[in-house]
C-alpha cells in the first residue's frame, strides 16, 4: 500500500513538453532571437541604470557565470552608445615652463587629427627653414657686424701691445689660440741659439721687457670676457629675433584654425615663446658639427611639439564602450614609460600611455568585479576617481618608496563615465555589507536570474536563441527532436522540469559538440541522437574518477549491497563534483545503539571530517527521537553514526533521513532492505525536506544496480518536494516503466520506514500511543526498556 502511494510513475521522471508549442519541423523555419532570454528584471534594471545620469548611479551586474550577462550588457551598451554624443578627445601636450607637469588639452574628435597634422607640418617647415634662415644675407650682415665689433676691440688691444713691443725690440706672434713674444735684433727674431749667445745683461733686459709686455697684454685684454658675453648676447638676440620672425608665419595658420579655443591658443603661445630656444638647440647650434640625420632631428622636435593624443574617437561614432579584461592599475589609469639614457631613466609627456579610464571617458567602462578586487591598489583608486570625477595619473608605487626616480605629474582630466561592474551575488553582498563607498557609488543593480519559467513563449524564444547561435557559429540547424533534447538538458541544468537554465554558455558548448558529431556522421541536421552522443562523450572524457570508484564498488573494495537485508546499515546517496562534472555515488551509512548517555554521536564530526551542516543534521536526530518517543521517560541511549569508507570532508544534511532510518533499524533490530538507497533531509518532527543533486544520486545508484543486475526490487527513496526536480536519463525511465526499478517520493520518515523495513510504521492514537508490533511501537518499547535499565543501575 505504501508503495502505491509513494511510487513515481515513469512519465513523471523527466520533462514533458507541450507538442503544440513546437510549430516548426526544424530551426530553418525560425527567425533569430534578439536580446536576452527571460531576463525582464535585468533588462529593465540596466535600462534604468543607463538612463539615470546622476552621480552615484554606476551599475553592478550580478548573476551566475554563463547566463549571458556579460555579452548582453556589452551589446546593450554599444547599441545605446551609438545614439549618444561622441565625447571630446584629450591630448597631453608639453608644458614648456615645467616639463614635469604636462598639460591636458580638450578637443573635439575632428579637431584632434587636424591639430596633430598641422603640428607635423609645422615640424616639416621648421626642418626646411632652419638652419637655412640663418644663411640669409641680411642675417649674415648683422652677424658680421656683431663679429666686427668684437674683433675690432680685440685687434685694437693687440695693436697697442705690438707697437710697444716693436719699440722694445720684441716680436709679437698671434695664432688662433695664443699670443707669444720673441726677442729681435736688427729686425730679425732670434732663435734659442742666438739668444743664448747674448750677454747676460741683454738677456735679462729682454726677459724684463717680455714680462712687462705680457702684463700690458693682460691689462689690455682684461675686458675680453665681457666683450665675448656682449657679443654672444647680441648674437643670441639676433638668432632669436631671426628665428621668431621665421616662426611666427608658420604658427599663425594653426592659431587661426583654432581661434576661440583658449586652452589651445595658450599652448601655441607658450610654444611660440620657447620654440626659438628649441630650434637653436636642435637645428642651429649643431650645424657647425657633423650634422645629425634628418630623422633624428625630426624625432627631437616631435618629442617636444607633437600632441600625445590619449583618446581616439571618430566623429559621430557615439560614446565609447570599453571592456578591460585585465584591470591592473596601469591598464586602468595609464602608465608612464621610461627610457634608459646613459644609465639614467628619463621620460617626457610623449611616454604617457593612456589607460582604460582615458578611453572610456564620456562613455562606459566594463570591468569584472572579482578581477578588480584581486588587483592591488586598484579598488580604492577607482573609487577615488568615481568620487572626485577626475583622472589623476600618479604612481602608487612611488608613494610606497618602491620607485625612486623622477616622474611626471600630468594634468588632471575631468571624468564623466559610467562604470559597469560584472560579478557574482556573493561579491555584491559582501561589498554592500563592508564597503560604505560602494553603496553610494553603485545604486543601479542588475540581477540576472539563474533560470526562467518554461512556458510556450519561452520555449519558442529558446529555439530562436539556438537559431541565433547556429547562424553566428555556422552550425547546422536542429530538427524538432534536437530542440526538445536541448530543452531537457537546459531543465536538467536548472534541476527542475518546468524551468530553463539561464546558464546559456554550457548549452552553447553542448550545441557545438553535437554539431561536431553531426559532421562526423555527415548528417544534414542536428538531431537528438547527436546531442545524446555529445553528452555521453563528455561524460566519458571527464568520468575517469567516477569509473574508478564504480569499479571499486563492483569488485567489493567499497562495501555496498544492492540486495538482501541488514540491521543498522543503509545505502545513502552522495554527489561528488569535480570541475564542471557532477556524479552520484552511493555510500554505506551504519549505526550502532546501546544503553548510555552520550546521545547520538556523529563519528564524522568527532574526527573533524563532518562539516557544520552535516553535523546539524545528525544533531536533529536526537531532537526527533526525544520529541516523538521519549515524552514519558528520559532518552538514555548512546548511538554512533558513520558514513563508511569516507576519507574526506562531508557536508550537507541530505543524509539525515537515511541516518535516522538506519538508527531506528539498529535501535529495534529491524532489518533494512539493501536493495534501496535513500536521500533526504529531515527535521525534528520527521518531515522530509528537499535536497540537491537528486538526478545524479538516482542515476549513480541505478548504474550500480544495473551493473549487478536489476531484479525488480531495487529503487531509490527521495523527498516528495524533489518530484519536480526529476529529469532522469532514458535508461532509468525505461527501467521504471518496465517495473525493474522504483522511485518513491516521501513526505515523512514513517513512509520511508515502511518501504525500507516492509513493516507498518504505526500511527499515534489519541492517547499518544503507537500500535504494538509497529515500528514506532517497538521504538518506544526499546527506548523505555533502555531507560529502565539506566534507572536500575542508578538505584543499585
Amino acid at each position: 500500500m505504501a508503495k502505491s502511494q509513494t511510487a513515481v510513475n515513469a512519465s513523471a521522471l523527466t520533462q514533458s513538453i507541450n507538442p503544440s508549442a513546437l510549430t516548426f519541423a526544424d530551426t530553418r523555419e525560425l527567425e533569430t532571437f534578439q536580446g536576452v532570454l527571460g531576463q525582464d528584471r535585468a533588462v529593465n534594471a540596466i535600462q534604468f541604470g543607463v538612463a539615470m545620469q546622476r552621480p552615484g548611479y554606476n551599475i553592478f551586474v550580478m548573476g551566475e557565470t554563463g547566463t549571458g550577462r556579460s555579452s548582453y550588457v556589452r551589446d546593450y551598451l554599444k547599441s545605446e552608445a551609438k545614439r549618444q554624443a561622441t565625447p571630446s578627445v584629450w591630448s597631453y601636450v608639453n608644458n614648456f615652463r615645467n616639463p614635469r607637469e604636462p598639460q591636458a588639452v580638450e578637443m573635439l574628435p575632428q579637431e584632434a587629427g587636424i591639430f596633430r597634422q598641422q603640428i607635423s607640418e609645422l615640424i616639416d617647415q621648421l626642418l626646411a627653414t632652419f638652419p637655412a634662415a640663418l644663411e640669409h644675407p641680411t642675417y649674415q650682415q648683422k652677424k658680421s657686424a656683431i663679429d666686427y665689433v668684437f674683433n675690432r676691440r680685440y685687434d685694437k688691444a693687440i695693436e697697442h701691445v705690438e707697437r710697444e713691443a716693436h719699440k722694445r725690440g720684441v716680436a709679437v706672434y698671434r695664432d688662433s689660440s695664443a699670443i707669444s713674444f720673441t726677442p729681435m735684433r736688427e729686425g730679425k727674431a732670434l732663435d734659442e741659439t742666438e739668444f743664448a749667445q747674448l750677454s747676460e745683461e741683454e738677456r735679462e733686459g729682454f726677459h724684463n721687457n717680455i714680462a712687462e709686455l705680457e702684463q700690458m697684454l693682460s691689462d689690455q685684454l682684461a675686458e675680453l670676457p665681457q666683450w665675448k658675453r656682449e657679443s654672444s648676447n647680441d648674437l643670441r638676440q639676433l638668432n632669436q629675433e631671426t628665428i621668431k620672425n621665421a616662426i611666427t608665419p608658420l604658427i599663425e595658420p594653426i592659431r587661426n584654425r583654432f581661434e576661440g579655443h583658449e586652452k589651445l591658443l595658450a599652448y601655441l603661445q607658450d610654444m611660440e615663446e620657447h620654440l626659438p630656444r628649441l630650434v637653436l638647440e636642435e637645428l642651429v647650434e649643431e650645424r657647425l658639427l657633423e650634422l645629425r640625420e634628418e630623422y633624428v632631428k625630426r624625432s627631437s622636435l616631435e618629442e617636444s611639439l607633437m600632441p600625445n593624443i590619449a583618446t581616439h574617437h571618430v566623429e559621430n561614432s557615439g560614446a565609447p564602450v570599453i571592456y578591460e579584461p585585465h584591470p591592473s592599475y596601469a591598464n586602468l589609469f595609464g602608465r608612464i614609460e621610461y627610457a634608459n639614457e646613459q644609465g639614467a631613466l628619463v621620460t617626457n609627456y610623449q611616454r604617457i600611455c593612456p589607460g582604460a579610464l582615458h578611453k572610456a571617458n564620456g562613455g562606459y567602462l566594463i570591468l569584472d568585479a572579482e578581477k578588480v578586487l584581486s588587483e592591488p591598489l586598484v579598488w580604492d583608486a577607482l573609487k577615488r576617481a568615481l568620487q572626485s570625477r577626475q583622472l589623476k595619473m600618479e604612481s602608487p608605487y612611488s608613494e610606497m618608496g618602491l620607485i625612486n626616480t623622477t616622474t611626471l605629474l600630468p594634468a588632471v582630466i575631468p571624468l564623466d563615465f559610467k562604470l559597469v561592474l560584472i560579478g557574482s551575488r556573493q561579491v555584491y553582498y559582501l561589498l554592500q555589507e563592508y564597503d560604505e563607498d560602494f553603496k553610494r557609488l553603485f545604486r543601479a543593480v542588475v540581477d540576472f536570474d539563474s533560470d526562467l519559467p518554461l512556458n510556450d513563449d519561452h520555449l519558442l524564444a529558446y529555439a530562436r536563441l539556438l537559431k541565433s547561435r547556429i547562424e553566428e557559429q555556422g552550425y547546422a540547424d536542429l530538427d524538432q527532436s534536437a530542440v526538445v533534447r536541448m530543452v531537457r538538458y537546459s531543465a536538467r541544468l536548472a534541476e527542475q522540469q518546468d524551468v530553463l537554465s539561464a546558464r546559456i554558455g554550457e548549452q552553447f558548448d553542448l550545441l557545438a559538440e553535437a554539431d561536431f558529431i553531426r559532421q562526423l556522421a555527415q548528417d544534414e541536421l542536428i538531431c537528438a541522437d547527436h546531442i545524446d552522443r555529445a553528452l555521453a562523450a563528455k561524460f566519458e572524457r571527464t568520468g575517469r574518477v567516477y569509473d574508478k570508484l564504480f569499479e571499486q564498488m563492483l569488485d567489493g573494495t567499497v562495501l555496498l549491497e544492492t540486495s538482501g537485508k541488514a540491521i543498522g546499515k543503509i545505502n545513502g546517496l552522495t554527489v561528488m563534483s569535480l570541475g564542471d562534472t557532477s556524479f552520484g555515488s552511493p555510500a554505506r551509512i551504519t549505526a550502532t545503539v546501546y544503553p548510555g548517555s552520550k546521545g547520538v554521536v556523529d563519528i564524522e564530526r568527532e574526527v573533524s571530517l563532518g562539516q557544520a551542516i552535516h553535523s546539524k543534521g545528525v544533531m536533529i536526530l536526537s531532537g526527533f527521537l526525544g520529541n516523538r518517543y521519549a515524552q514519558r521517560f528520559p532518552l538514555a541511549i548512546s548511538a554512533h553514526i558513520a558514513m563508511e569508507q569516507s576519507y574526506g570532508y562531508i557536508d550537507g544534511d541530505s543524509a539525515s533521513l537515511g541516518e535516522l532510518c538506519c538508527l531506528i533499524s539498529a535501535l529495534i533490530h529491524s532489518p533494512i532492505e539493501q536493495s534501496y538507497a535513500i536521500t533526504g533531509s529531515v527535521n525534528q518532527y520527521g518531515e522530509v525536506q528537499a535536497i540537491g543533486g537528486v538526478n545524479e544520486k538516482i542515476e549513480g545508484f541505478f548504474r550500480l544496480c544495473a551493473a549487478r543486475g536489476l531484479n525488480g526490487d531495487q529503487g531509490v527513496i527521495i523527498p516528495a518536494s524533489n518530484r519536480l526536480n526529476l529529469i532522469l536519463n532514458d535508461n532509468v525511465v525505461r527501467a521504471v516503466a518496465a517495473g525493474n526499478f522504483h522511485i518513491h517520493c516521501v513526505t515523512h520518515v514513517d513512509q520511508a520506514i515502511e518501504i525500507l523495513m516492509k513493516r507498518k510504521a504505526g500511527k499515534m492514537n489519541s492517547k499518544g500511543e503507537f500500535p504494538a508490533g509497529s515500528v514506532n511501537g517497538d521504538i518506544i518499547a526499546r527506548l523505555e526498556a533502555i531507560a529502565r535499565m539506566g534507572e536500575k543501575r542508578q538505584s543499585d
